[in-house]
């Protein structure tokens, strides 16, 4: 009896299992990739409905973060600054700019359009709901907002700067040393460890890691690494 099937044909099962796996395996590595923390917000940037320039408030102006986000250091979240912070300065200081049109629509009753809405900032850094962050535990213990946002007083538009993943934050728990700052230079964006050192030869530090540990050690800070840290 012929047979009914060509003998290429009894290569076809190894083949097909090949492609599955190939493709399963695209499939994985393509998840395990793109869909991190690192590749979904790392360069997050979204438009706002004022063009807020961080670099001339905070590099120029020389603005210190506390006076927008006024509750960095006494609260568990960082706010964004209502119309009235804004409206302090803007209502003397380049009142006429186009741009600033939401903030007149939003706080002066002689504007045309005056709807007295508040400002709809669009959020840049968010932590899981899960997640439980105390913006306050840290800065009052020497991290800088540099840290964890980068060098925010360069940006023209906020980005986001790191992946904020589970591993990222436990890297420094691990070795908080490495990022602690005296807290007077907590909001100092042109902190230089050495500079520091340089400038308090009375500190009795010689290096960047000895006055990491020293201050570590000053401020008792021991962060713990278990799953209910941060996940209450």
């Amino acid at each position: 009896m012929a047979n009914i099937f060509p003998r290429w044909s009894n290569l076809l099962p190894i083949k097909i299992a090949v492609c599955a796996l190939s493709v399963v395996a695209g499939l994985v590595f393509a998840f395990s990739y793109y869909a991190t923390p690192k590749t979904l917000t790392v360069g997050y940037q979204p438009s706002q409905p004022i063009p807020f320039s961080h670099k001339i408030h905070v590099d120029q102006v020389g603005l210190d973060c506390r006076y927008c986000h006024s509750f960095v250091d006494v609260a568990g979240h960082s706010n964004v600054p209502t119309g009235s912070t804004c409206w302090n300065c803007h209502q003397h200081v380049q009142k006429e700019s186009p741009k600033l049109a939401p903030l007149h629509k939003s706080m002066d009753p002689a504007y045309p359009g005056y709807d007295g809405k508040p400002i709809e900032w669009v959020r840049v850094h968010k932590a899981p709901d899960f997640v439980y962050f105390n913006h306050s535990a840290h800065v009052n213990r020497g991290i800088s907002c540099q840290n964890c946002h980068g060098n925010v007083n360069t940006m023209e538009v906020v980005t986001q700067d790191q992946n904020m993943s589970m591993g990222w934050c436990l890297t420094c728990h691990r070795n908080p040393e490495l990022n602690l700052r005296p807290l007077e230079e907590v909001y100092n964006f042109k902190y230089n460890a050495v500079d520091y050192l340089s400038k308090n030869p009375q500190s009795g530090v010689k290096t960047p890691e000895e006055l990491g540990l020293k201050l570590k050690e000053q401020f008792k800070v021991k962060p713990k690494t278990t799953c209910a840290t941060c996940h209450h």
